[in-house]
């Protein structure tokens, strides 16, 4: 699987199959973790002083596939629109990302459709869980990070990266017997010093900035909103 089906699993309730979070918190974390993957993969990068870009861009590196529809994809759009900041690349990755990734863990025997009406006229849709051994997994490898203190796998350092980035972390594991303030500043040090590769890293640092500035501006809308 990839990292944003890890973080679509972690994110959805196994028994309502709904998301633990808002659905725009999910969708740019779902998008950040793509371009993530791109960038653990070599294929996308941040652009630095001295390149023909402005610093800060999401450029491509590589663009030979993946091999990986959703990533392919992904590194398609990346490329059509040229260099951008990952504030500007993260909600083009996210648009009709969900969907996309729910019907490949449906197809994978990880979810199910459940399908219904509110009030017999509204039509709903959950995916709970069918098969959680992944997910499980998933949780233990975090546990084994964040709360026993093992090294973290650069997989695992971009899981914490996401999920910190949309401050999920201490719902993701629970009641593990560490406060929620301590799980936040465990997972902020691994999302910042998960990684050995120095470009990786940047990548990294970028995409939390791009996730958390859209988390803070919807949140910031919907307030303006409500206010109104």
């Amino acid at each position: 699987m990839i990292l944003a089906e890890d973080v679509l699993l972690l994110l959805t309730d196994d028994v309502t199959g709904k998301p633990v979070v808002d659905t725009t918190r999910l969708d740019l974390a779902l998008a950040g973790a793509v371009l993530l993957d791109l960038a653990t993969a070599g294929r996308v990068d941040v652009s630095g002083p001295g390149e023909p870009v402005k610093p800060g861009r999401v450029v491509v590196r590589d663009p030979r596939p993946t091999g990986d529809g959703v990533l392919d994809e992904g590194l398609r759009r990346i490329a059509a629109k040229g260099p951008r900041k990952p504030a500007a690349v993260v909600p083009e990755l996210a648009k009709k990302l969900r969907p996309e990734l729910l019907a490949r863990l449906v197809e994978s025997g990880v979810l199910r459709l459940q399908e219904g009406k509110v009030l017999g006229i509204f039509p709903t849709s959950a995916w709970p869980a069918v098969d959680p051994a992944y997910e499980d997994g998933l949780r233990r490898g975090l546990h084994d990070v964040l709360v026993v203190g093992r090294t973290p796998t650069p997989r695992e350092a971009a899981l914490v990266s996401m999920l910190q980035a949309v401050d999920q972390v201490p719902r993701v594991l629970g009641d593990v017997g560490v406060p929620k303030r301590e799980l936040r500043q465990r997972a902020k040090a691994v999302a910042q010093g998960g990684f050995a590769d120095a470009a990786v890293k940047g990548a990294v640092e970028a995409v939390n900035a791009a996730v958390m500035a859209g988390v803070m501006a919807a949140t910031v809308a919907a307030t303006s909103a409500a206010g109104s």
